[in-house]
């Protein structure tokens, strides 16, 4: 037996020394599997005869290197539970004539704990004990790690399991925990001081995430700035300087959110989501020059392949990064798609007025289409991107604002085209739609699968505004008829919309409401192009069945004034200006309730009354005549 020790240990440390010498390539994989491999068949050799209380600390010593292998030789996220780590407790108490098997993984620490005096036995569990907390830490059981560090620390070192006011107490109890001395006999792959210092980095920046998703914003803060400080690659460095700068966003701090964010992109130029946020900064700020430069170098970083990331932390197994993945993580930092922030630009250049530039930005998406885009992008409600519909309908309104109205009129058939056997006969619109209780992740790329009534509705919307739109569009070439023509089919295909018994705007479903919308537009736009070809009567039945749409519409309500003042009936148009002049500005920008879809705002801008001043003076003249004529 005692030949055996002799030769287990020597086995050990030369496995050891191996790893230690070739500190290096922590990516050399094939060296890590090699060195698992080995220390795995020395630990059956080991457990081949049964516990005993001379071999235990090398066995531990032995299991505490294989499972540091077993992590490392992935790289990928810890997962599960360390079934080692229960088996070699199990051996311990075997050993010392005891049994646990029925126990929780938290009880049989507590047992061993509180049970296994044996001196040589001391360090080898402090240090399973940690790797334990590494485990635990990645399964975010951090009421467990708590629990352990208070049995593997003397009441003493803890303060009785107190901690300071204002400071973290799993943090303290991390803190308080004293390294056992490692023994040059028994060497290990990854010291257990190291390992101390990554579950106090992990710690914070985990707790930090927590605390950010809960919206404790100055907690979450001082946590991320511990695990700033801590013991991290650069990677991981710089994005924890991205949740800082996203929680200083939050707390409404736009400034100090942009230090951490360049501070992020300072310590890993590659941290793109880091750019990403500080776009999201400077539009929250207005500043839209700054953030179509932030885009406009995220596109180009993003279109370029990625340089292969060198390893910053090559002795270690463990590593921050392994412990620490939660879903507020992953959101923060997850990397746009090109085609998402090509999307972006030209939004914000639409938004912004640049149709030049938003034209440019909208084809070159819409071109990206035709190489399989929707094959590309995840489909989750974290992307940036619209229903491809609404890209079209957004791309044609650039168009139609930059006088290229044949193209417009383009984009908006191809919408029409492929939204036709999509509608229904009969669609009614005024109960709530339900949501879907399971909703399919793969269900277009705005998220969730609607229902099928929703998806009718959006659909009827974006034909329709395709009508719309190409009404607008042949009107400013000049074309009144083939305007009315679009109009008209906009409004024929909006009657299969049943509104009866809907109540006011907030009642409504958001799809309804822009379907009315789209209604009144249309109805403003025949009835122009009426008052062009002199059709002063059928405009004028327009712009009224516009106030029935949307009662105290300003430019319904004007339209029909000079539409009666067209038809001679002064009195009528002077009555209908002075009402609308009286109404209260709340009332009239009553249909602002949500905010409507970007593509139809150049329908709302061309909507507007034109002649309010030029109306108004013949008006005003017309009751200054009228009321010195003594008749």
């Amino acid at each position: 037996e005692r030949g055996c020790l002799s030769a287990w240990a020597a086995r050990s440390r030369a496995l050891a020394e191996r790893w230690t010498a070739a500190r290096v390539p922590v990516a050399a994989r094939e060296l890590r599997r090699q060195q698992r491999d080995g220390f795995e068949e020395l630990l059956r050799s080991i457990r081949g005869l049964p516990a005993a209380l001379p071999t235990l600390p090398l066995e531990l010593t032995v299991l505490y290197n294989s499972l540091l292998l077993t992590a490392g030789a992935s790289d990928s996220a810890v997962k599960g539970e360390a079934e080692g780590i229960r088996q070699g407790l199990l051996r311990v108490l075997e050993a010392c004539g005891a049994c646990g098997q029925d126990l929780s993984t938290e009880e049989l620490w507590k047992k061993v704990l509180q049970e296994v005096t044996v001196e040589e036995l001391q360090a080898p569990l402090h240090r399973l004990g940690a790797l334990q907390a590494a485990w635990w830490l990645a399964a975010r059981r951090l009421g467990s790690i708590a629990g352990l560090f208070q049995l593997l620390s003397p009441a003493e070192d803890t303060g009785g399991g107190r901690c300071r006011e204002g400071q973290n107490q799993l943090l303290s109890l991390l803190r308080a925990w004293r390294v056992p001395a490692e023994g040059p006999s028994l060497p290990l792959v990854q010291s257990t001081e190291d390992l101390k210092e990554i579950l106090c980095t992990a710690a914070a920046f985990l707790q930090g995430l927590q605390e950010l998703e809960a919206g404790n914003f100055p907690t979450a803060l001082s946590l991320l700035q511990e695990a700033a400080g801590g013991f991290c690659s650069k990677e991981v460095l710089a994005q924890i300087y991205t949740c800082l700068g996203c929680c200083a966003q939050r707390m409404g701090k736009p400034q100090t959110a942009l230090q951490y964010l360049k501070r992020a992109l300072q310590v890993d130029f590659q941290c793109l989501p880091a750019l990403s946020h500080v776009a999201a900064v400077y539009h929250e700020l207005g500043e839209t020059n700054v953030e179509l430069q932030v885009l406009a170098l995220l596109y180009e970083a993003l279109e370029k392949k990625p340089l292969a990331a060198a390893s910053s932390s090559p002795c270690f197994l463990i590593r921050t990064e392994l412990l620490v993945h939660t879903p507020t993580l992953t959101s923060l930092l997850r990397h746009l798609h090109p085609s998402e922030v090509k999307y972006l630009l030209a939004q914000r250049c639409l938004q912004d007025g640049r149709v030049e530039d938003a034209v440019e930005h909208y084809l070159d998406f819409l071109a990206l289409l035709q190489e399989g885009l929707q094959q590309q992008v995840p489909l989750d409600r974290s992307s940036a991107l619209p229903r491809i519909p609404e890209v079209f309908l957004e791309a044609a309104s650039a168009l139609e604002q930059a006088g290229r109205h044949q193209d417009a009129i383009t984009v908006c058939e191809e919408v029409i085209s492929r939204t036709t056997d999509l509608i229904p006969r009969i669609l009614r619109g005024e109960e709530r739609l339900e949501q879907p209780e399971c909703p399919s992740p793969g269900a277009g790329l705005s998220g969730g699968l609607p229902s099928q009534k929703k998806e009718s509705l959006c659909c009827l919307a974006w034909r329709t505004a395709g009508y719309l739109h190409q009404g607008w569009a042949w009107a400013k070439l000049g074309q009144s008829k083939e305007a009315i023509t679009q109009f008209s089919r906009c409004l024929s295909d909006l009657l299969r919309v049943q509104l009866h018994g809907v109540g006011q705007t907030e009642d409504l479903l958001p799809e309804v409401e822009v379907l009315q919308k789209i209604r009144l537009l249309s109805l403003i736009g025949r009835g122009t192009q009426f008052l062009e070809l002199g059709k002063h009567k059928e405009a004028l039945l327009d712009f009224q069945h516009g106030l029935q749409v949307s009662p105290g519409d300003p430019s319904a309500a004007s339209y029909v004034a000079q539409a009666l003042w067209k038809l001679d009936r002064k009195q009528e148009a002077a009555a209908q200006w002075q009402k609308l002049c009286l109404s209260c500005p709340g009332e009239e920008d009553r249909e602002q309730g949500r905010p409507l879809p970007l593509y139809l705002v150049s329908c709302l801008e061309q909507a507007l009354f034109p002649h309010r001043e030029p109306l108004a003076r013949s008006i005003q003249d017309y009751l200054g005549t009228a009321s010195q004529d003594p008749s």
